[in-house]
């Protein structure tokens, strides 16, 4: 299962999702928004694992979004996708993604989900025989 890690130069979060990944030996494809442009699969990629579509991807303080003053409802999907190509900085970072799964920003708890299921399994008997359980 391959994670692809998008980052930004400078991004404390990016830095974060890419030593947690690291750490945890999780093999994972980093691409750098500021010199690695998406293509528009890898954007309806994002959209489709995501939950909210655009409300949950763009970052709406970003100096790119405020820039351009716009919202998603003044552009179609198609449009949408097209801007986020040219302005990369308009997603928020750091995203990590695999096949099934997508997480927006770097956030401890969550991005435990990706670890491979015997890894989390024994984390949890672990976690459970210190309890006492």
């Amino acid at each position: 299962m391959a994670v692809t890690l998008y980052t930004s130069t400078g991004c404390t979060s990016s830095r974060k999702a890419r030593a947690w990944l690291e750490d945890n030996h999780i093999p994972f494809i980093e691409r750098n928004l500021d010199t690695d442009r998406l293509s528009q699969a890898e954007v309806q990629h994002l959209l489709v694992l995501s939950e909210r579509g655009f409300d949950d991807i763009l970052s709406v303080r970003s100096k790119a979004y405020l820039r351009l003053g716009i919202t998603t409802d003044d552009l179609t999907t198609v449009q949408m996708i097209n801007l986020i190509i040219r302005e990369p900085h308009l997603l928020r970072r750091p995203i990590i993604v695999d096949e099934r799964r997508v997480q927006i920003g770097f956030h401890p708890d969550e991005i435990r989900r990706f670890l491979p299921r015997d890894v989390r399994a024994m984390a949890l008997q672990q976690a459970q025989l210190l309890a006492g359980f």
